[in-house]
């Protein structure tokens, strides 16, 4: 393993243990997610986004949107992780008058661009900060980080055809592919294979990798930051729950209730197995 790749897989762990800590201040929520993207979260916040921790205004920093709002849980660790916020802090989380709501809210956090929550909008607004940072001449990059059941709306197709018309080449979209939304299995609510191609014919420079291999996701941003000429997608494939064999094994993942006696056990298999 690489001093890269280790730097990015201990940031990862941290960020599953934080996320662990602040699901159990309410017994339950988003865990499942935070715990399948964390990998991603830790490449991007660690290694791949141009940021200034203690100015999270700085105008050439690069964009990152989180459409799915639920999964805000995963960003406050990684957003602590990266030195934006304060991991004590974290301790707050939906806690009354806590800048860290259940959901994701710009005008609450440091460090949170847009305010998600109501899926298919976030690319919408990638696309357009994308146009206004290329008119004003800023290197910045957005990027946009949205779930396969957001593939569902309507509008995030719209937003990835006025992508590809504009050739917004400093605009990467990230997919998890976790095949589990709200009403159940991705496959059984609305079926979105073939992702890949679709985007491709779409306009996309599109790649697909394992979501939870540090080293395949570094390989793809790299190689996505120098592509030109179009917008790219990394479509991420993750498991819910990763790093806990009994979490990723549950039916109902969602939004997850876990029992008391269960976060020490999540936080033993994260140590136990590195993750």
């Amino acid at each position: 393993m690489s001093d890269r790749t280790r730097r990015i897989a201990e940031s990862a762990r941290r960020i599953r243990k934080n996320a662990l800590d602040m699901g159990e201040l309410q017994g339950q929520g988003y865990i499942a997610q935070a715990l399948g993207v964390a990998d991603l979260l830790a490449v991007m916040y660690a290694d791949q986004l141009r940021l200034r921790p203690q100015d999270p205004e700085w105008e050439e920093r690069d964009r990152f949107l989180l459409s799915i709002g639920h999964y805000a849980i995963a960003l406050y660790a990684a957003l602590a992780e990266a030195g934006v916020i304060d991991v004590d802090e974290l301790q707050t989380y939906a806690t009354d008058d806590s800048r860290l709501p259940m959901s994701g809210m710009a005008s609450y956090t440091p460090g949170m661009e847009i305010s998600g929550g109501s899926l298919g909008h976030g690319l919408g607004v990638a696309v357009g900060m994308s146009i206004g940072l290329r008119h004003k001449g800023n290197p910045a990059r957005v990027y946009n980080l949205l779930s396969d059941g957001e593939l569902d709306e309507g509008s995030t197709w719209e937003a990835a055809l006025a992508a590809s018309h504009h050739g917004l080449d400093n605009l990467i979209a990230l997919v998890d592919v976790n095949a589990l939304q709200a009403d159940g299995p991705t496959v059984d609510v609305l079926r979105t294979e073939p992702i890949q191609a679709k985007w491709e014919a779409f306009g996309w420079n599109a790649v697909r990798v394992n979501g939870n291999d540090v080293d395949a996701l570094v390989t793809a941003l790299d190689g996505l930051r120098e592509h030109r000429g179009s917008p790219s997608v990394l479509i991420c494939d993750t498991q819910v729950g990763r790093g806990v064999p009994f979490l990723e094994a549950r039916e109902k993942a969602h939004f997850m209730r876990v029992e008391p006696h269960e976060w020490q056990l999540a936080r033993d298999h994260l140590q136990e197995a590195g993750a």
